[in-house]
């Protein structure tokens, strides 16, 4: 028995003095110490200390093992870089960093989403039916509707509660697939892109807001909105894959030529219409440091647990203008609920196509007539 205890103690020293890995981004360097600051992605950055025994290895984004890594100069790790650290027992110091360059992710995440919009439908789910689902985007000429077909090699993501990672997604199935949710399925297409059989599915269920920030704490990456309509004070959190994004300021009369069809169709599922998701993509990327109190932002987000507290997918800056386009399309969908002209389209303005779940009437910027999309594909 005293044997045995002293090889239990033993083992726990062992344990004990175990390297300890950590897995962030690289967000400062501190040359006159060799340090560098690592953003880890839920909890306070980590200082780390380079030593003449660090050995630096790169690897491809999506690797899965350090099978194909390389030796690389210690001078080659730069801000942005994902990197794996492992950290010498008791210490600071880096016994090995593992790196995934920030301009090949970048690339490959370009390359991803490409190939997403390139072989892709997305939109809100109305129904499902055997291994059939059907998808609905609106746009400024109508709603447009595609059927997404599945099989038993199709692989299914549902986005996890509280995060925008796209990693984070969990594997799912077609029976958690439901009306509300919204999707995106990329595949083998029909020429007029309204039929696709999937290889990859990935679906949620996500939040559109829209307000006036009240505050911006840069310190804890956060905002502070008052939300239109309700008046509710909510807290936005922002994490390393929250992207903002700037609308231009145009001129006054803009959204006239817009909803006269002035803005150039960029294609949803049946190559018509107007998407406001491709035309923000093509909008420049903003920091926090660009969200001022008092402008007027929408924000797509996860559904977590907290109804005031918002993880922020995107952040859309100077948003008055596509508010207004929202509106403009609300008024137009009941206009043709009335028979107003639209070719008897229901309507749909006030049920945000960026709240599924039964979050209608809960959107007092009439947002849900844009199918503002809460997914960013990485």
């Amino acid at each position: 028995m005293r044997f045995l205890a002293i090889l239990l103690l033993t083992a726990g020293a062992i344990l004990a003095q175990a390297p300890k890995s950590i897995v962030g981004t690289v967000s400062a360097f501190r040359p006159e110490t060799t340090e560098i600051e690592i953003r880890l992605d839920r909890d306070a950055p980590v200082i780390a200390r380079i030593t003449g025994d660090t050995i630096a290895q790169k690897i491809a984004p999506g690797a899965k093992d350090l099978k194909t890594a390389e030796g690389i100069p210690v001078t080659d790790v730069a801000l942005g870089d994902r990197v794996l650290v492992t950290l010498a027992p008791g210490t600071s110091n880096v016994l090995r960093i593992v790196v995934m360059a920030a301009g090949d992710i970048a690339k490959r995440n370009a390359a991803d989403r490409q190939d997403w919009q390139k072989r892709g439908v997305s939109g809100i789910v109305s129904a499902r039916s055997g291994n059939r689902i059907t998808v609905k985007t609106k746009t400024f000429t109508g709603e447009v509707e595609a059927v997404v077909t599945v099989d038993d090699r199709t692989s299914f993501k549902r986005y996890a509660p509280d995060s925008v990672k796209f990693s984070d997604a969990r594997p799912s199935k077609l029976s958690e697939v439901t009306v509300g949710d919204q999707l995106r399925a990329r595949g083998t297409k029909s020429e007029d892109g309204l039929a696709l059989a999937a290889q990859d599915v990935a679906f949620g269920t996500f939040l559109i807001k829209a307000g006036t920030i009240t505050a911006v704490n840069p310190e804890s990456r956060q905002l502070t909105v008052k939300e239109l309509g309700s008046n509710k004070i909510l807290t936005v959190l922002f994490t390393a894959d929250s992207q903002i994004k700037l609308m231009p300021s145009f001129p006054a009369g803009a959204m006239g030529g817009a909803a006269r069809g002035g803005v150039p169709a960029t294609g949803g599922p049946a190559g018509g219409g107007f998407d406001v998701n491709q035309m923000l993509e093509r909008m420049p990327a903003g920091g926090l440091e660009s969200l001022k109190p008092g402008s007027t932002v929408v924000i797509s987000s996860t559904k977590g647990a907290a109804r005031d507290q918002l993880t922020a997918i995107m952040v859309l800056g100077n948003a008055d203008m596509l508010i207004q386009m929202a509106s403009m399309m609300s008024g137009a969908m009941s206009g043709a609920g009335r028979g107003g002209g639209m070719g008897g389209m229901p309507m749909g303005g006030v049920s945000m196509g960026g709240m599924p779940g039964g979050m209608s009437g809960a959107d007092s910027s009439g947002l849900g007539g844009l199918g503002l999309s809460g997914m960013i594909m990485q």
